[in-house]
């Protein structure tokens, strides 16, 4: 749902700090980002709230900003190797958070998920291969393939319960004597399902039949609203389907830091990290210095993202209004998740009421759904 901006929840969440110890956050604070260079707010001017792309406007947390100034103020930024302290701090958080035990040769340092979505797509699979790819998803999954100018075929998800599933019936029957690769998305992105553990094995199951590879995007893994519901690496589920799997991870969005840029593929079968691997430094840039530093201040620094903290409003929040026409189509009911790609001027500014629309039109925006799938933004 997307809410009023003079209505909008305010969230005071907390950060549970290495030492065990919580700490306060708000998120509720507005930093104003325009002249910035923000890719999401200098793509439009005036009264506009870009949704267009999953950046966040809260701060990053102190852990991460206190790296990043001593390493400002030693004043060398030259090239850096990947850090083994890195290195060693995920595999911890991985078996912390998941239970999962991943060993130190499995780990691809990479500046980003996209980076690694891209490279799955063009060296594990062979031209005249088919890759699956489920819809609605992060344009990246499905650009991957087109781009690497492999044969794709949509999966579409459905809507069952407020959840984005897959139609497993309609996955196995796309399924083609050259299907070579699975992408997955989990947390989903847009829709926010946090895939199940028997929903996963599921999946994994069908990739062991089929002799699929399978590349899951990982990244919103500790951004989890719901108590109760855990995310579980599709990795993690066996030995089996871990040496078919290239699990790509980052703190980029959960800490706040994209624009610094770190992220990691867990790749446990040696063949396939190598052909993943095979022209990496030809076409994929390190991450610089300010990712490896905010990765691992994040990693040592915060714990986790504490649930159930965020204070809602005791009233319920209206529908925004649009200036511009909204896409019509059902993504109100999914659970969480990224708000849905528009591209849309919203009548609003930061913390002002929009001004007033025509009665008819007003309530004519009001009743049209967000987002569709196969709506595309422009």
């Amino acid at each position: 749902m997307v809410f009023d901006a003079g209505h909008c929840p305010a969230f005071l969440s907390v950060l549970e700090v290495s030492m065990g110890s919580r700490i306060e956050f708000d998120f509720d604070a507005p930093v104003e980002r325009r002249g910035s260079w923000s890719t999401r707010w200098e793509r439009y001017a005036g009264d506009v709230i870009p949704l267009w792309v999953a950046d966040t406007d809260f701060r990053a947390p102190p852990a991460v900003l206190e790296a990043m100034h001593r390493r400002l103020e030693h004043g060398i930024f030259g090239y850096s190797a990947p850090p083994v302290e890195l290195r060693d701090a995920l595999i911890a958080r991985l078996a912390r958070l998941y239970r999962w035990k991943v060993e130190a040769d499995w780990v691809v340092f990479l500046s980003g998920v996209v980076p690694g979505l891209h490279l799955a797509a063009r060296h594990l699979t062979r031209p005249g291969e088919h890759i699956l790819v489920p819809l609605p998803v992060y344009h990246h999954l499905k650009r991957a393939p087109v781009q690497a100018g492999r044969a794709h075929a949509d999966v579409p998800l459905v809507l069952s319960a407020g959840r984005w599933v897959f139609d497993e019936d309609r996955l196995k029957a796309s399924i083609r004597p050259n299907t070579r690769l699975l992408s997955l998305c989990n947390p989903q992105n847009p829709g926010g399902t946090i895939f199940t553990r028997a929903e996963l094995g599921r999946l994994a199951g069908l990739a062991l039949e089929h002799g699929l590879l399978v590349c899951s995007d990982e990244i919103h893994a500790e951004i989890l609203l719901d108590e109760g519901k855990p995310h579980v690496p599709i990795a993690s589920l066996s030995p089996e389907i871990s040496r078919r799997t290239v699990t790509l991870v980052s703190p980029n969005k959960a800490f706040g830091f994209p624009g610094a840029g770190c992220a990691f593929a867990i790749i446990e079968d040696p063949e396939l990290r190598r052909a993943f691997s095979a022209d990496h430094h030809a076409t994929v840039h390190d991450a610089s210095v300010f990712g490896y530093e905010a990765a691992l201040a994040a990693y040592r620094g915060v714990r986790r993202l504490a649930r159930g903290a965020a204070r809602l409003p005791a009233r319920q929040p209206r529908p925004c209004r649009a200036r511009d026409r909204r896409p019509a189509g059902p993504l109100d009911g999914a659970r969480r998740g990224d708000l849905p790609r528009l591209d849309r001027r919203l009548g609003t500014r930061r913390r002002r009421p929009a001004p007033a629309l025509p009665g008819p039109r007003r309530r004519a925006l009001a009743r049209q759904p967000v987002w569709q799938p196969g709506f595309r933004a422009p």
